[in-house]
């Protein structure tokens, strides 16, 4: 009876023992993963303008102050080699470098790159399409328009920097015409304007004294005696008008009958006093420069030009000028090319005259003269031309960003040909009707380029 209980107490234990094995055995093989090189989900916090930015907890994103996101990674197959590790400039993303510093453009911290963008040109450069967030689009302020609508787009202008500056021939200077003191001085500050034979200053001179004595002298002897007496009268009258006397004031003398010890000096000209080189009761010798008056009823405008556009803008020409702070643009004449160029700038001066009713124009306001380009059968073909800001230079390729859907643009090559300083001219690369970005397309390069090098991070994160 012991024998029959010891055997059936060693099968059961038999049995238990061949169906723990068999459970343990089925549980591996059902936790084993498919790919052995697989690693689990893992949630991160980042920005959705700054990518680069990784934190573990929710926050702010420590550039712009936007609320992070969460973005939940898939399953990640581990790589045989990594790609080496890249930084470049969020502002200038032709930059690589293979360590950390800052951009030589810019000066801007360089970010970190998981790898080596797409080399530019590449199919991978060209063809990739980028779709941002609304509030992306509306932080980047990014604008789309399309170009090649209209008949013919004509080349923009050349834009000519220029400065308004006094018309020499309308400008006359007032000097001393005696050695004495300025007893009282009628303008006293620039800028204020003057009518003909308003007073300047009046003026002491022991010199002015002599010759009303000799005059009044000579008067009186040519009443008595006449003759040669009256010759010598006018010759020294004439003198007292070389000096300045007028000839009211001449009668006024000998009406008198006896010196005027100081004598008022009046304005020849209507104008503006651009220059005041004395203060009253100063002591100034005969020559010397007193006021300088200017008429600013016309104004020249100076410009700067290249030798290569002289042949744009011949003598007696009409052009455009636009004045910094005026409504609207008013047309001048050429009346001076200058026949040399100024020093080491390569550049030569033309000069342009402006009609100034009311005086509005003043001198140093900054100006742009407008240079029609030349019509030629390159250009007459041109029809389409983008805004300089919507051009993006990568060494010797350039590239358009065009908007293929909402919120969604695509990076292409293009050929352009010689622009001006508000637009370029695109010769092939781009149809006509396309929507073109014309504002924010370095921002989308820059955005373009990082998520070239985080493409792993940027997996799973909500546009």
């Amino acid at each position: 009876m012991n024998s029959l209980q010891t055997f059936w107490r060693l099968s059961t234990a038999r049995w238990l023992l061949m169906l723990l094995v068999a459970l343990s055995s089925a549980a591996c093989q059902k936790t084993k993963p498919a790919n052995e090189g697989a690693v689990g989900e893992k949630v991160y916090y980042t920005c959705s303008m700054h990518p680069q930015i990784h934190e573990d907890a929710p926050g702010k994103c420590p550039i712009c102050g936007m609320e992070l996101i969460a973005v939940k990674t898939g399953p990640v197959v581990k790589k045989a080699a990594a790609s080496p590790t890249a930084y470049t400039c969020p502002m200038h993303p032709q930059v690589h470098q293979s360590k950390p510093g800052l951009c030589p453009i810019c000066g801007m911290d360089l970010v970190k790159q998981a790898g080596h963008p797409t080399p530019a040109g590449s199919a991978g450069a060209s063809g990739a399409d980028l779709t941002l967030t609304a509030q992306q689009v509306t932080l980047g302020n990014i604008h789309a328009q399309v170009i090649g609508t209209s008949p013919l787009e004509l080349p923009a202008p050349t834009v000519l920097t220029g400065t308004v500056t006094t018309d020499a021939l309308q400008t006359e200077s007032v000097s001393s015409r005696v050695a004495g003191r300025i007893e009282h001085l009628y303008v006293r500050q620039t800028g204020q304007p003057l009518q003909r034979g308003e007073p300047l200053f009046s003026v002491y001179s022991e010199q002015l004294q002599a010759l009303q004595q000799e005059y009044l002298l000579a008067l009186a002897q040519s009443r008595e005696q006449g003759g040669a007496y009256r010759q010598f009268a006018e010759a020294t009258g004439q003198k007292l008008r070389l000096l300045g006397l007028t000839s009211v004031q001449l009668r006024q003398l000998a009406t008198r009958g006896r010196p005027n010890p100081v004598v008022t000096y009046y304005s020849p000209t209507t104008g503006t006093v651009q220059a005041l080189d004395v203060v009253q009761g100063q002591y100034v010798t005969e020559g010397s420069p007193l006021v300088t008056l200017t008429n600013l009823t016309t104004v020249w405008v100076e410009a700067q030009l290249y030798p290569q556009d002289m042949a744009q803008l011949p003598l007696g020409q009409s052009v455009t000028v636009q004045v910094a702070g005026e409504p609207g643009a008013r047309r001048g004449k050429v009346v001076f090319l200058s026949p040399e160029l100024s020093g080491s700038s390569q550049v030569t001066l033309a000069r342009i005259q402006l009609a100034n009713p009311g005086g509005r124009l003043l001198p140093g306001a900054q100006a742009n003269v407008l240079l029609n380009a030349p019509r030629t059968a390159a250009t007459a073909q041109t029809t389409l031309r983008v805004p300089v800001e919507a051009l993006i230079r990568d060494g010797e390729n350039s590239y358009l960003w065009t908007q293929t859907g909402e919120r969604q643009y695509r990076r292409v090559r293009v050929s352009t040909g010689e622009g001006s300083a508000s637009s370029v001219p695109v010769t092939a690369g781009l149809p006509a009707g396309t929507k073109v970005v014309v504002s924010g397309a370095y921002l989308l390069q820059s955005e373009f380029s990082l998520r070239q090098g985080a493409n792993d991070s940027m997996n799973g994160m909500a546009m």
